[in-house]
């Protein structure tokens, strides 16, 4: 069908032409009411946003003279944080001459990866940044 009388046709029925697939030779075109559809494909996303989850990154801070006790509790909540969903950013931060000792939060840092082990991935390993390390935990994909 020519444009005019597709055109002419939509006119009638007080509906508009619009182009499904512009790029085939000749353009597919439709009749339809694109206020309607507009609403529609606007209506379908923000459903689609609704649904979505936002993931938060939560912050656990270690220290390097960090005592058995507080340990576990801290491992405890960022099995929490994971069950909910979230990532974890475990944190060190050096203070005056614990800058000379950064291999100490090394270790510190490989024991809480151990602790986490089968119920964490490990996403960036324990990377010193300025006067802080830190390291990035999300969930296990297999679960």
């Amino acid at each position: 069908m020519s444009t005019r009388d597709a055109l002419a046709l939509a006119g009638e029925k007080d509906l508009d032409l619009v182009k499904i697939a512009p790029t085939a030779n000749p353009p597919v075109c439709k009749i339809m009411d694109y206020g309607k559809y507009r609403f529609e494909q606007q209506k379908k996303e923000k459903e689609a946003r609704k649904n979505q989850k936002v993931v938060e990154t939560k912050e656990i801070r270690l220290s390097l003279n960090i005592d058995t006790n507080d340990f576990n509790t801290k491992i405890g909540h960022a099995l929490r944080f994971l069950k909910e969903g979230n990532k974890v950013k475990v944190s060190i931060r050096f203070r005056g001459r614990e800058m000379a000792h950064t291999e100490l939060g090394v270790e510190v840092m490989k024991r809480f990866a151990a602790a986490m082990e089968g119920q964490a991935n490990i996403d960036k390993q324990p990377k010193l940044e300025g006067r802080s390390m830190q390291m990035f935990l999300s969930a296990p994909t297999g679960k």
